[in-house]
Formats: C-alpha cells, structure tokens, sequence
C-alpha cells in the first residue's frame, strides 16, 4: 500500500526567525533535517512526503526545493508566497517553473487579524492560484472556521486541504462549536482535511486514544473517505511522542477502514490532491 506523509517540516533552528518555537517547545529547538527522518519513514515504509513552509518567506521556499531537489522522497513542497504582494502573478510564475512546487500556506493561526484570509488582496492571490494549478493549504484554529467557510464559498474550484483537523482544543475536550464549523467546511467538495497535527493539541503528556478518537470520527464523517490523508507534523509531532506515538494513533484508527479506504487515506488522497508524481 502506497504510503505518503502529507505533512512534514525541516529548518535549520533560528532563534530570531523560529520564535515561535517557546520554552515549552525545547525538545525541537533544534535542526531537523531530511536525513533525520528518513530511517522513521523506511521503518513505517512511508514512500514519500509533503514539506510545508514553516516560515514566511520566500527564502523558506527556496530552501524547501533545495531539499526536494536532493531528496527524491520529497514528492512535494508547500511553499510561502506573499498572497498580498502587485507582483503575486510573477512571483507564481517564478514558481511554476518548479516541478515540485504543489502549493502556497501562509500562517493564519497567528495572525492578529483573525479574518485575514477575507482581506481583498489576499482574495486576488488565492484567485492567482488557479491560473498555476496551485494548491492552499489553510492553518487555523477554531475560532477561524468560520471565517474560513466564507473564504472557501468565493473559491468552488481552488483545491483547498484544512491542516492539523483545523486544531481543536483536544485538551480540554472543547468539541462541539469546532465541530459544527468543521461539518459546514466540509461541505464544500474542493475542501480536504489532513489527519495530523492530533496529538500536540491533545495533553502532551498525558493524552490517550479515546481522548482523540471522537475528533476523528466527526472528521472522517464529515469529509468522507476520499478527502481525508495523513500527516505526521514532524518534527513538531515530538513534542507529544514523536513520529511513533503518531503512527499509533493512525494506524489504530485506520484499521477501522475498508481496504480501499485505507488506501486513499494513507497515499492515494494525498497524491491526487497534490499531483505527486
């Protein structure tokens, strides 16, 4: 069965440009880089895997292909872009002279203006997109969801795939306003979600399988199975148990599954959206 991380990070640890990574976050202060995880993805025979931008800047992007270019299992990079900028037209077309270049994110989670995904001029990016066959892929946390199903109404053929189930606050079981914002994202059929990200909005220390066990339920539900892929977010997965403990909590779930639910799930969802080859 293909297998195809869709969500992986790699930096050379910044203490300026990384601020966001805080005391708490110690363990992956730290360079992370592709020879790091390779022994983890030949373990979980894991073909390949999606970078995603972890910074917001286009040198952030050129790094990403400088090691999709020496690392045949990176399939695909998810760059950053300024979806603002006049010049987003010849940035994309910059961009689309790269193989491996699927698509564009930029870091709504933290942005003081909570609706920044509905500014005009970040609008006229996402409609650039489509011209380059671009994905987006959209980081938030709950009290976006709404916002971002405005968002995703103006843009019925931009292929879009919600990050990390969109956050919800696992720890403290806040479940239900998150999930009637998930459910009416999902409505939309250009929409996917990745399966990652699960474990480090649980209690890191402390979560088990039934505490995250119903936020996947009303995800694959709501998404059905042909819009759902996994994800790990190593390296940020090691701050509640690694690549492992992730893999755990995947593999239990998905062993539920049809088989060729499994196989959508695990490689065949992420290659479609992504168009890797």
């Amino acid at each position: 069965m293909l297998k195809i991380d869709a969500h992986q990070h790699f930096w050379k640890y910044d203490a300026v440009r990384d601020s966001w990574i805080d005391e708490s976050m110690y363990t992956i202060r730290r360079d992370f880089m592709p020879r790091d995880v390779s022994p983890l993805l030949t373990k979980y025979q894991v073909a390949g895997c999606v970078a995603i931008q972890a910074d917001q800047s286009e040198t952030e992007t050129d790094f990403l292909l400088s090691l999709a270019a020496d690392n045949d299992f990176i399939k695909g990079v998810v760059g950053w872009v300024d979806l603002r900028s006049p010049n987003i037209t010849e940035r994309l077309e910059h961009y689309s002279t790269f193989e491996k270049i699927k698509g564009f994110r930029h870091i709504l989670q933290g942005e003081p203006d909570r609706a920044l995904m509905l500014n005009p001029a970040f609008m006229k990016g996402i409609t650039a997109l489509k011209n380059y066959d671009f994905t987006y892929d959209i980081l938030i946390i709950p009290d976006q969801l709404g916002f971002t199903n405005q968002f995703i109404k103006t843009f019925p053929s931009q292929r879009f795939v919600i990050d990390h189930i969109a956050k919800p606050d696992i720890k403290h079981k806040n479940m239900d306003k998150w999930g009637n914002a998930i459910k009416a994202v999902a409505k939309h059929e250009n929409v996917s979600c990745k399966i990652s990200g699960m474990i480090t909005e649980a209690d890191w220390k402390d979560w088990t399988m039934a505490d995250i066990e119903p936020y996947l339920d009303i995800v694959f539900e709501a998404f059905g199975s042909k819009r759902v892929m996994f994800g790990s977010d190593w390296p940020v997965c090691n701050l509640a148990g690694g690549y492992d403990q992730m893999m755990l909590v995947v593999k239990n779930y998905a062993s539920k599954l049809s088989a060729n639910e499994q196989a959508r799930f695990w490689g065949l969802n992420a290659t479609e959206f992504y168009k890797l080859n």
